[in-house]
């Protein structure tokens, strides 16, 4: 039985940097979480810390599961001559180790996994001729293969096309309903609409509550600052909230042009299990000096 993850007092500092102040949450099993905020937030150095490859500068984490898995936003290209299908075959070499032969029921978790993201008909092309929105869903299922007791996505639909957004988020409440803990981070409200809770984040955790209590525009502004700009009486979807993401686009969860990216490498995600020999690092420590953007009311 899954049982809750929780962090306490946690900080990260890097240098003069501080990505995390003290933050203190309980991710409770059979729970999606969507992590929002701008970068430089910590939401991914929140998400590396629950995954081990960020080592914290003091506080602890208890009940983390060796059962998780870690899909990064921007891994680095994957240029080894595999098939979709063999790198959704290692989401069950936990199980089997790298040497181990696939079973009935291996197959079957893959072949099930395959369907919820749609990516069995790549299955025997490269995995690197894909595009990266079909990488990207490729990735996701190679996760949700291994049955892993924690997923944690760090955006997973940036990028994506409209289908390849509702099917993530479709994945991640069915997952998190079946016992499993997922935690996402997110710029997008519609995305965060379809998880249990949510935490608003600001190297600190400012607020954390559910989708309704938290997606409002005084909450936001607690997070997003001077960010979240205009006049909220002027729109009436969303609850007038517009998001930016880090380009300045809007958007509530869709990606405005429909398609699928090629070769973004925007998330080439490993599962903290297995994945391809590499480890991809998406750290939003606040001092990389590019603009971030929040969420937006007119």
């Amino acid at each position: 039985m899954v049982s809750a993850v929780e962090v306490e007092d946690l900080t990260v500092k890097f240098e003069e940097v501080t990505a995390l102040d003290g933050v203190t949450h309980a991710f409770g099993p059979g729970t999606a979480t969507a992590v929002m905020g701008i970068n430089g937030s910590g939401k991914t150095t929140m998400l590396e810390c629950l995954a081990g490859l960020q080592k914290p500068t003091s506080g602890s984490i208890s009940g983390m599961s060796e059962s998780l898995a870690y899909v990064c936003q921007h891994p680095p290209a994957c240029w080894m001559p595999i098939t979709a299908g063999e790198v959704l075959a290692m989401g069950r070499y936990r199980r089997r180790g790298l040497l181990g032969r696939l079973r009935a029921n291996d197959r079957a978790a893959m072949r099930a996994a395959g369907e919820h993201l749609d990516v069995n008909q790549f299955a025997d092309r490269s995995f690197g001729d894909l595009s990266g929105g079909q990488q990207q869903r490729v990735r996701i299922a190679q996760v949700l293969a291994g049955e892993p007791d924690v997923i944690m996505l760090d955006e997973p639909v940036t990028g994506l096309d409209i289908p390849s957004q509702e099917r993530i988020l479709e994945v991640i409440e069915a997952y998190s309903s079946r016992g499993a803990i997922v935690i996402i981070t997110t710029h997008h409200l519609d995305e965060a609409r379809h998880c249990d809770s949510v935490m608003l984040m600001a190297n600190r955790l400012v607020a954390a509550g559910t989708p309704d209590e938290m997606l409002t525009e005084e909450r936001l502004r607690e997070a997003f600052g001077d960010r979240l700009l205009g006049d909220h009486a002027d729109h009436d979807h969303d609850q007038g909230i517009i998001v930016l993401d880090d380009h300045g686009h809007h958007g509530h969860g869709h990606d405005h042009h429909g398609h699928d990216h090629h070769g973004t490498g925007h998330s080439h995600g490993h599962s903290h299990d297995h994945d391809h020999g590499h480890r991809g690092h998406s750290h939003d420590h606040g001092h990389h000096g590019h603009q971030d953007h929040g969420p937006h009311a007119h």
